[in-house]
Protein backbone atom coordinates (compact mmCIF):
# COMPACT_ATOMS: atom_id res chain seq x y z
CA UNK A 1 0.00 0.00 0.00
CA UNK A 2 2.95 2.31 0.52
CA UNK A 3 3.34 2.64 -3.24
CA UNK A 4 -0.03 4.39 -3.37
CA UNK A 5 1.33 7.31 -1.38
CA UNK A 6 4.20 9.09 -3.10
CA UNK A 7 5.66 12.13 -1.34
CA UNK A 8 7.17 15.16 -3.08
CA UNK A 9 10.74 13.84 -2.74
CA UNK A 10 9.78 10.64 -4.50
CA UNK A 11 8.08 12.61 -7.27
CA UNK A 12 11.19 14.70 -7.75
CA UNK A 13 13.31 11.56 -7.93
CA UNK A 14 11.06 10.09 -10.62
CA UNK A 15 11.20 13.34 -12.57
CA UNK A 16 14.98 13.28 -12.28
CA UNK A 17 15.10 9.88 -13.95
CA UNK A 18 13.59 11.32 -17.12
CA UNK A 19 15.95 12.62 -19.84
CA UNK A 20 16.37 16.39 -19.80
CA UNK A 21 14.58 16.73 -23.13
CA UNK A 22 11.54 15.00 -21.60
CA UNK A 23 11.69 17.05 -18.41
CA UNK A 24 11.69 20.29 -20.41
CA UNK A 25 9.05 19.20 -22.92
CA UNK A 26 6.54 22.10 -23.22
CA UNK A 27 2.96 21.48 -22.11
CA UNK A 28 1.48 24.58 -23.76
CA UNK A 29 1.79 26.12 -27.20
CA UNK A 30 3.26 29.36 -25.87
CA UNK A 31 6.27 27.43 -24.51
CA UNK A 32 7.15 25.90 -27.88
CA UNK A 33 10.13 27.56 -29.57
CA UNK A 34 10.98 28.01 -33.21
CA UNK A 35 7.52 27.33 -34.67
CA UNK A 36 5.77 30.69 -34.45
CA UNK A 37 3.93 30.09 -37.73
CA UNK A 38 2.10 27.26 -35.94
CA UNK A 39 1.95 28.30 -32.27
CA UNK A 40 1.96 32.11 -32.41
CA UNK A 41 -1.15 34.18 -31.82
CA UNK A 42 -2.16 33.77 -35.46
CA UNK A 43 -0.58 30.32 -35.79
CA UNK A 44 -2.41 27.43 -37.40
CA UNK A 45 -2.47 25.26 -34.26
CA UNK A 46 -3.48 28.20 -32.07
CA UNK A 47 -6.50 28.79 -34.27
CA UNK A 48 -7.38 25.09 -34.18
CA UNK A 49 -7.38 25.00 -30.39
CA UNK A 50 -9.35 28.23 -30.17
CA UNK A 51 -12.00 26.73 -32.44
CA UNK A 52 -11.92 23.46 -30.48
CA UNK A 53 -11.62 21.56 -33.77
CA UNK A 54 -8.48 19.55 -34.40
CA UNK A 55 -8.47 17.59 -37.67
CA UNK A 56 -6.13 14.76 -38.54
CA UNK A 57 -2.67 16.23 -39.12
CA UNK A 58 0.62 15.19 -40.65
CA UNK A 59 3.57 16.99 -39.04
CA UNK A 60 6.46 17.16 -41.49
CA UNK A 61 9.81 18.39 -40.27
CA UNK A 62 13.40 17.47 -39.35
CA UNK A 63 14.31 15.54 -36.18
CA UNK A 64 14.12 17.35 -32.86
CA UNK A 65 11.88 20.21 -34.00
CA UNK A 66 8.85 19.45 -31.78
CA UNK A 67 6.50 17.10 -33.64
CA UNK A 68 5.83 14.82 -30.65
CA UNK A 69 5.52 17.79 -28.30
CA UNK A 70 2.84 19.43 -30.43
CA UNK A 71 0.87 16.18 -30.67
CA UNK A 72 0.81 15.85 -26.87
CA UNK A 73 -0.23 19.46 -26.40
CA UNK A 74 -3.12 18.99 -28.84
CA UNK A 75 -4.25 15.91 -26.93
CA UNK A 76 -4.11 17.72 -23.59
CA UNK A 77 -6.11 20.75 -24.74
CA UNK A 78 -8.76 18.75 -26.58
CA UNK A 79 -9.33 16.27 -23.72
CA UNK A 80 -8.71 13.34 -26.06
CA UNK A 81 -7.06 10.11 -24.96
CA UNK A 82 -3.46 10.19 -26.17
CA UNK A 83 -2.02 7.04 -27.74
CA UNK A 84 1.43 6.84 -29.31
CA UNK A 85 2.91 4.19 -31.59
CA UNK A 86 5.95 4.04 -33.84
CA UNK A 87 5.68 2.79 -37.41
CA UNK A 88 9.15 1.30 -37.02
CA UNK A 89 8.06 -1.18 -34.36
CA UNK A 90 4.37 -1.65 -35.20
CA UNK A 91 2.61 -3.91 -37.67
CA UNK A 92 -0.94 -4.71 -38.76
CA UNK A 93 -1.69 -6.63 -35.54
CA UNK A 94 -0.62 -3.63 -33.43
CA UNK A 95 -2.80 -1.30 -35.47
CA UNK A 96 -5.78 -3.62 -35.07
CA UNK A 97 -5.37 -3.66 -31.27
CA UNK A 98 -5.01 0.13 -31.21
CA UNK A 99 -8.13 0.63 -33.32
CA UNK A 100 -10.17 -1.85 -31.24
CA UNK A 101 -9.21 -0.03 -28.05
CA UNK A 102 -10.12 3.30 -29.66
CA UNK A 103 -13.56 1.91 -30.63
CA UNK A 104 -14.21 0.90 -27.00
CA UNK A 105 -13.27 4.37 -25.80
CA UNK A 106 -15.50 5.92 -28.48
CA UNK A 107 -18.47 3.94 -27.12
CA UNK A 108 -17.85 5.68 -23.81
CA UNK A 109 -17.70 9.07 -25.50
CA UNK A 110 -13.90 9.44 -25.47
CA UNK A 111 -12.14 10.11 -28.70
CA UNK A 112 -8.57 8.97 -29.28
CA UNK A 113 -5.75 11.12 -30.58
CA UNK A 114 -3.36 8.62 -32.13
CA UNK A 115 0.18 9.87 -32.63
CA UNK A 116 2.13 7.79 -35.17
CA UNK A 117 5.85 8.52 -35.23
CA UNK A 118 7.73 7.86 -38.49
CA UNK A 119 4.39 7.28 -40.24
CA UNK A 120 6.14 7.13 -43.62
CA UNK A 121 7.55 3.73 -42.57
CA UNK A 122 4.09 2.16 -42.96
CA UNK A 123 3.48 0.66 -46.40
CA UNK A 124 0.46 1.63 -48.50
CA UNK A 125 -1.80 -1.16 -47.25
CA UNK A 126 -0.98 -0.25 -43.64
CA UNK A 127 -1.69 3.40 -44.39
CA UNK A 128 -5.05 2.40 -45.90
CA UNK A 129 -5.99 0.78 -42.58
CA UNK A 130 -6.29 4.26 -41.03
CA UNK A 131 -8.94 5.44 -43.48
CA UNK A 132 -12.10 3.85 -41.98
CA UNK A 133 -11.30 4.77 -38.35
CA UNK A 134 -10.58 8.36 -39.39
CA UNK A 135 -13.79 8.58 -41.41
CA UNK A 136 -15.83 7.08 -38.56
CA UNK A 137 -14.41 9.69 -36.19
CA UNK A 138 -12.97 7.04 -33.89
CA UNK A 139 -9.48 8.53 -33.98
CA UNK A 140 -7.84 11.80 -34.86
CA UNK A 141 -4.57 10.92 -36.49
CA UNK A 142 -1.41 12.90 -35.86
CA UNK A 143 1.38 11.55 -38.03
CA UNK A 144 5.00 12.64 -37.81
CA UNK A 145 7.46 12.29 -40.64
CA UNK A 146 10.87 13.58 -41.63
CA UNK A 147 10.16 12.64 -45.26
CA UNK A 148 8.17 14.51 -47.88
CA UNK A 149 4.55 13.33 -47.42
CA UNK A 150 3.88 13.80 -51.14
CA UNK A 151 6.26 10.95 -51.86
CA UNK A 152 5.86 8.72 -48.80
CA UNK A 153 2.12 8.83 -47.97
CA UNK A 154 -0.65 7.70 -50.24
CA UNK A 155 -3.13 10.15 -51.70
CA UNK A 156 -6.14 8.75 -49.82
CA UNK A 157 -4.51 9.33 -46.43
CA UNK A 158 -3.20 12.78 -47.39
CA UNK A 159 -6.69 13.84 -48.51
CA UNK A 160 -7.99 13.15 -44.99
CA UNK A 161 -5.24 15.01 -43.15
CA UNK A 162 -3.79 18.50 -43.09
CA UNK A 163 -0.03 18.69 -43.64
CA UNK A 164 1.75 21.16 -41.34
CA UNK A 165 5.43 21.88 -41.91
CA UNK A 166 7.74 22.35 -38.93
CA UNK A 167 10.93 24.34 -39.38
CA UNK A 168 14.44 23.36 -38.45
CA UNK A 169 15.21 25.16 -35.18
CA UNK A 170 17.30 28.26 -35.78
CA UNK A 171 20.06 29.55 -33.49
CA UNK A 172 17.67 31.80 -31.55
CA UNK A 173 15.33 28.89 -30.79
CA UNK A 174 18.22 26.62 -29.78
CA UNK A 175 19.58 29.38 -27.54
CA UNK A 176 16.22 29.55 -25.77
CA UNK A 177 16.33 25.80 -25.19
CA UNK A 178 19.81 26.05 -23.68
CA UNK A 179 18.60 28.74 -21.30
CA UNK A 180 15.93 26.34 -20.06
CA UNK A 181 18.62 23.71 -19.49
CA UNK A 182 20.13 25.89 -16.75
CA UNK A 183 23.75 26.85 -16.10
CA UNK A 184 26.21 24.86 -18.17
CA UNK A 185 30.00 24.75 -17.76
CA UNK A 186 30.64 26.34 -21.17
CA UNK A 187 32.42 29.51 -22.14
CA UNK A 188 30.74 31.79 -24.69
CA UNK A 189 32.56 30.32 -27.70
CA UNK A 190 31.86 26.73 -26.63
CA UNK A 191 28.19 27.53 -26.08
CA UNK A 192 27.94 28.93 -29.60
CA UNK A 193 29.74 25.88 -30.96
CA UNK A 194 27.32 23.53 -29.20
CA UNK A 195 24.40 25.28 -30.90
CA UNK A 196 26.14 24.91 -34.26
CA UNK A 197 26.80 21.22 -33.65
CA UNK A 198 23.11 20.66 -32.82
CA UNK A 199 22.32 21.55 -36.45
CA UNK A 200 18.70 22.52 -35.74
CA UNK A 201 17.91 19.47 -33.58
CA UNK A 202 16.55 20.53 -30.17
CA UNK A 203 16.46 17.00 -28.77
CA UNK A 204 20.12 16.46 -29.61
CA UNK A 205 21.02 19.82 -28.05
CA UNK A 206 19.33 18.99 -24.75
CA UNK A 207 20.82 15.51 -24.73
CA UNK A 208 24.30 16.99 -25.03
CA UNK A 209 23.48 19.67 -22.44
CA UNK A 210 22.46 16.94 -19.98
CA UNK A 211 25.86 15.29 -20.34
CA UNK A 212 27.79 18.55 -20.24
CA UNK A 213 26.22 19.91 -17.06
CA UNK A 214 27.71 16.97 -15.15
CA UNK A 215 31.22 18.20 -15.97
CA UNK A 216 33.26 19.80 -13.21
CA UNK A 217 35.36 22.12 -15.39
CA UNK A 218 34.32 24.79 -17.85
CA UNK A 219 34.58 23.57 -21.43
CA UNK A 220 36.21 25.56 -24.21
CA UNK A 221 35.68 25.01 -27.93
CA UNK A 222 38.60 22.60 -28.00
CA UNK A 223 37.58 20.59 -24.96
CA UNK A 224 33.94 20.54 -26.10
CA UNK A 225 34.97 18.93 -29.38
CA UNK A 226 36.94 16.37 -27.43
CA UNK A 227 33.93 15.71 -25.22
CA UNK A 228 31.44 15.44 -28.07
CA UNK A 229 32.45 13.55 -31.15
CA UNK A 230 30.88 15.55 -33.94
CA UNK A 231 27.87 13.72 -35.25
CA UNK A 232 27.38 13.14 -38.97
CA UNK A 233 25.21 15.74 -40.70
CA UNK A 234 21.56 14.85 -41.27
CA UNK A 235 21.82 13.12 -44.62
CA UNK A 236 20.50 9.85 -45.96
CA UNK A 237 21.18 8.73 -49.50
CA UNK A 238 17.62 7.44 -49.68
CA UNK A 239 15.81 10.48 -48.32
CA UNK A 240 14.75 13.84 -49.64
CA UNK A 241 17.94 15.55 -48.47
CA UNK A 242 19.86 13.44 -50.97
CA UNK A 243 17.85 14.89 -53.86
CA UNK A 244 17.67 18.41 -52.46
CA UNK A 245 21.44 18.68 -52.02
CA UNK A 246 22.32 17.31 -55.45
CA UNK A 247 19.71 19.66 -56.94
CA UNK A 248 21.26 22.63 -55.13
CA UNK A 249 24.70 21.52 -56.36
CA UNK A 250 23.59 21.25 -60.00
CA UNK A 251 21.75 24.57 -59.92
CA UNK A 252 24.75 26.30 -58.32
CA UNK A 253 26.96 25.03 -61.15
CA UNK A 254 24.42 26.21 -63.72
CA UNK A 255 24.22 29.64 -62.07
CA UNK A 256 28.05 29.95 -62.17
CA UNK A 257 28.07 30.23 -58.37
CA UNK A 258 31.45 28.61 -57.76
CA UNK A 259 31.44 29.01 -53.99
CA UNK A 260 27.94 27.65 -53.49
CA UNK A 261 28.75 24.66 -55.69
CA UNK A 262 31.82 23.91 -53.57
CA UNK A 263 29.72 24.22 -50.40
CA UNK A 264 27.05 21.75 -51.57
CA UNK A 265 29.67 19.30 -52.78
CA UNK A 266 31.37 19.49 -49.38
CA UNK A 267 28.01 18.93 -47.67
CA UNK A 268 27.35 15.83 -49.75
CA UNK A 269 30.79 14.33 -49.28
CA UNK A 270 30.67 15.13 -45.56
CA UNK A 271 27.30 13.38 -45.32
CA UNK A 272 28.63 10.19 -46.87
CA UNK A 273 27.40 10.60 -50.44
CA UNK A 274 28.99 8.29 -53.01
CA UNK A 275 31.63 10.43 -54.83
CA UNK A 276 30.82 8.56 -58.06
CA UNK A 277 27.27 9.94 -57.88
CA UNK A 278 28.58 13.52 -57.67
CA UNK A 279 31.10 12.89 -60.46
CA UNK A 280 28.41 11.37 -62.66
CA UNK A 281 26.30 14.49 -62.16
CA UNK A 282 29.26 16.72 -63.08
CA UNK A 283 29.88 14.66 -66.21
CA UNK A 284 26.24 15.06 -67.23
CA UNK A 285 26.41 18.77 -66.43
CA UNK A 286 29.47 19.19 -68.70
CA UNK A 287 27.37 18.15 -71.70
CA UNK A 288 23.97 19.42 -70.63
CA UNK A 289 24.83 22.90 -69.35
CA UNK A 290 28.32 23.75 -70.65
CA UNK A 291 28.53 21.72 -73.83
CA UNK A 292 30.26 23.38 -76.79
CA UNK A 293 30.53 26.72 -75.03
CA UNK A 294 33.64 25.07 -73.55
CA UNK A 295 34.39 21.63 -75.07
CA UNK A 296 37.14 21.13 -72.46
CA UNK A 297 34.49 20.82 -69.71
CA UNK A 298 33.66 17.23 -70.64
CA UNK A 299 37.34 16.30 -70.54
CA UNK A 300 37.89 17.96 -67.15
CA UNK A 301 34.89 16.13 -65.66
CA UNK A 302 36.04 12.82 -67.16
CA UNK A 303 39.56 13.33 -65.81
CA UNK A 304 38.19 14.02 -62.32
CA UNK A 305 36.28 10.73 -62.39
CA UNK A 306 39.40 8.87 -63.51
CA UNK A 307 41.37 10.53 -60.70
CA UNK A 308 38.80 9.29 -58.18
CA UNK A 309 38.93 5.75 -59.58
CA UNK A 310 42.73 5.73 -59.33
CA UNK A 311 43.24 7.64 -56.08
CA UNK A 312 40.08 7.30 -54.02
CA UNK A 313 39.29 9.72 -51.21
CA UNK A 314 40.55 11.95 -49.73
CA UNK A 315 43.23 12.42 -52.42
CA UNK A 316 40.70 12.73 -55.25
CA UNK A 317 38.81 15.52 -53.48
CA UNK A 318 41.12 18.09 -55.06
CA UNK A 319 40.39 16.75 -58.54
CA UNK A 320 36.68 16.94 -57.76
CA UNK A 321 37.08 20.50 -56.50
CA UNK A 322 39.01 21.38 -59.68
CA UNK A 323 36.24 19.97 -61.86
CA UNK A 324 33.60 21.74 -59.76
CA UNK A 325 35.27 25.15 -60.04
CA UNK A 326 35.97 24.67 -63.76
CA UNK A 327 32.38 23.72 -64.58
CA UNK A 328 30.88 26.48 -62.46
CA UNK A 329 33.10 29.16 -64.01
CA UNK A 330 32.81 27.88 -67.61
CA UNK A 331 30.57 29.66 -70.17
CA UNK A 332 27.20 27.92 -70.33
CA UNK A 333 25.09 26.65 -73.19
CA UNK A 334 22.29 24.11 -73.30
CA UNK A 335 22.03 24.36 -77.11
CA UNK A 336 23.19 20.77 -77.70
CA UNK A 337 20.80 19.50 -75.03
CA UNK A 338 17.81 21.36 -76.51
CA UNK A 339 18.80 20.37 -80.06
CA UNK A 340 18.92 16.71 -79.06
CA UNK A 341 15.52 16.88 -77.32
CA UNK A 342 13.90 18.41 -80.41
CA UNK A 343 15.64 16.03 -82.81
CA UNK A 344 14.34 13.03 -80.86
CA UNK A 345 10.77 14.34 -81.06
CA UNK A 346 10.94 14.96 -84.83
CA UNK A 347 12.65 11.59 -85.40
CA UNK A 348 9.88 9.82 -83.50
CA UNK A 349 7.17 11.63 -85.48
CA UNK A 350 8.78 10.95 -88.88
CA UNK A 351 10.40 7.59 -88.22
CA UNK A 352 9.25 5.97 -91.48
CA UNK A 353 10.80 8.51 -93.86
CA UNK A 354 13.69 7.29 -95.98
CA UNK A 355 16.96 9.19 -96.42
CA UNK A 356 17.41 11.10 -99.70
CA UNK A 357 18.81 8.90 -102.47
CA UNK A 358 22.19 10.61 -102.57
CA UNK A 359 22.69 9.74 -98.89
CA UNK A 360 22.27 5.99 -99.41
CA UNK A 361 24.97 3.46 -100.27
CA UNK A 362 24.77 1.53 -103.58
CA UNK A 363 26.93 -1.59 -103.17
CA UNK A 364 24.92 -3.57 -105.78
CA UNK A 365 23.84 -2.95 -109.37
CA UNK A 366 20.20 -3.27 -108.37
CA UNK A 367 20.56 -0.52 -105.82
CA UNK A 368 22.33 1.69 -108.34
CA UNK A 369 19.49 1.07 -110.78
CA UNK A 370 17.08 2.23 -108.12
CA UNK A 371 18.89 5.55 -107.92
CA UNK A 372 20.76 4.93 -104.68
CA UNK A 373 23.70 7.38 -104.25
CA UNK A 374 22.50 9.30 -107.32
CA UNK A 375 23.55 12.96 -107.15
CA UNK A 376 25.97 12.45 -104.26
CA UNK A 377 28.84 14.95 -104.12
CA UNK A 378 31.99 14.16 -102.18
CA UNK A 379 32.40 17.30 -100.05
CA UNK A 380 36.19 17.19 -100.09
CA UNK A 381 36.12 17.51 -103.89
CA UNK A 382 34.48 20.96 -103.72
CA UNK A 383 36.47 24.22 -103.45
CA UNK A 384 35.00 25.06 -100.05
CA UNK A 385 34.93 21.47 -98.78
CA UNK A 386 31.16 21.86 -98.58
CA UNK A 387 28.65 20.44 -101.07
CA UNK A 388 25.52 22.05 -99.65
CA UNK A 389 23.46 18.90 -100.22
CA UNK A 390 20.36 18.40 -98.09
CA UNK A 391 20.52 15.28 -95.92
CA UNK A 392 17.05 15.41 -94.41
CA UNK A 393 14.35 13.11 -95.85
CA UNK A 394 12.83 14.49 -99.04
CA UNK A 395 9.41 14.81 -97.37
CA UNK A 396 10.77 16.63 -94.31
CA UNK A 397 11.68 20.33 -94.59
CA UNK A 398 15.11 21.25 -93.30
CA UNK A 399 15.19 21.64 -89.52
CA UNK A 400 17.30 23.87 -87.30
CA UNK A 401 17.77 21.95 -84.06
CA UNK A 402 21.12 23.32 -82.96
CA UNK A 403 21.22 27.03 -82.21
CA UNK A 404 24.58 27.91 -80.63
CA UNK A 405 24.68 30.87 -78.29
CA UNK A 406 26.99 33.88 -78.37
CA UNK A 407 29.02 32.58 -75.45
CA UNK A 408 32.37 30.88 -75.19
CA UNK A 409 33.50 28.62 -78.00
CA UNK A 410 29.97 28.44 -79.42
CA UNK A 411 30.55 31.89 -80.87
CA UNK A 412 33.04 30.25 -83.23
CA UNK A 413 30.65 27.38 -83.96
CA UNK A 414 27.89 29.87 -84.79
CA UNK A 415 30.19 31.66 -87.26
CA UNK A 416 30.88 28.34 -88.99
CA UNK A 417 27.20 27.41 -89.22
CA UNK A 418 26.33 30.88 -90.56
CA UNK A 419 29.09 30.58 -93.17
CA UNK A 420 27.86 27.16 -94.36
CA UNK A 421 24.28 28.41 -94.47
CA UNK A 422 25.36 31.25 -96.77
CA UNK A 423 27.10 28.74 -99.05
CA UNK A 424 24.00 26.54 -99.00
CA UNK A 425 21.79 29.50 -99.91
CA UNK A 426 24.09 30.45 -102.78
CA UNK A 427 23.98 27.03 -104.46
Amino acid sequence: MADLFINDDQTEKKEGLKPLAEQLRPSDLEDVVGQDHLVGQQGTLTKMLNSQHVPSIIFWGPPGCGKTTLARILSKHTQMHFEQISAIFSGVADLRKTFDAARLRAQNGVKTLLFVDEIHRFNKSQQDAFLPVIEEGIITLIGATTENPSFELNAALLSRAQVLVLKRLDEEALDQLLLKAGDLPLNTAARSLLITLADGDGRYLLSMAEQIRAQNEELTEETLLEFIQRRAPLYDKGDEAHFNLISAFHKSLRASDVNAALYWMARMLGGGEDPAYILRRMLCFASEDVSNADPMALQVATNAWQAYERLGLPEAELAMAQACTYLASAPKSNSSYMAWKTAKIIAKETGSLMPPRHAMNAPTKLMKSQGYKEGYIYDHDTPEGFSGLNYFPEDLPRQEFYKPVERGFEREIKKRLDYWQKLRDSK
